[in-house]
């Protein structure tokens, strides 16, 4: 029972990391579940043991890199904390390897899971689109926190509003992606989240 069930799991894994590289690649509407069944061996019945349809897919799918985000995010900045008392220092570190995990992807990454169903959010239910939503919210309640907890310490030196700043994390990994895509060149986010650690450190410190 256990070798059938490690086998069943595998089997589900294999299908969302073929249908995610799918996905980014070309978009959720042009990945056929025939063509994921090909890439990964999986019969069609193996499939919807693991997807009642397309849709399932589309949710396991921006579940699991929502997860994988939150836990990365979580690991990087708990790893900072554990670096520094100070929630200035802490950040900007965090930030640090931020820009230096960015800078290991493979070049001209495709982008992210959310923003390939955001711009595709006329394929998907209300459940779909309400669930990206909660992802991105995350990052700004995430962001907003840190930099209240900063001001706390580091009254900001001009008037700033912390969500739209917090959103301005999103808005540069999406548009780096993006620009890095068309230039071919992946080191635009890492060089962009580099400059906002020193807008950040400004903001809190004057120089």
């Amino acid at each position: 029972m256990l070798e059938a069930t490690e086998g069943k799991i595998s089997a589900r894994e294999r299908l969302l990391d073929a249908a995610e590289a799918a996905v980014l690649a070309k978009g959720f509407a042009a990945t056929s579940i025939d063509e994921l069944l090909a890439e990964t061996g999986v019969s069609k019945s193996g499939f919807f043991y693991h997807f009642k349809d397309k849709g399932a897919l589309a949710k396991a799918i921006l579940e699991r890199y929502l997860e994988r985000d939150r836990e990365l995010l979580d690991q990087m900045f708990a790893r900072a904390d554990e670096l520094n008392d100070d929630p200035l220092h802490g950040f900007l570190v965090g930030m640090k390897f931020f820009s230096e995990m960015m800078s290991d992807l493979p070049s001209n990454h495709p982008g992210c899971i959310a923003a390939s169903f955001a711009y595709q959010d006329q394929l998907f239910n209300r459940e779909i689109h309400d669930l990206n939503a909660a992802g991105l919210l995350v990052w700004r309640k995430r962001f907003r926190e840190r930099f209240e907890k900063i001001a706390q310490k580091y009254p900001p030196k001009i008037d700033v509003d912390f969500e739209a700043l917090a959103d301005t994390v999103s808005v540069m990994v999406e548009g780096g992606f993006v620009l890095g895509r068309a230039l071919k060149d992946s080191t635009i986010t890492p060089r962009q989240i580099l400059l906002f650690r020193d807008y950040i450190r400004i903001i809190f410190t004057g120089n």
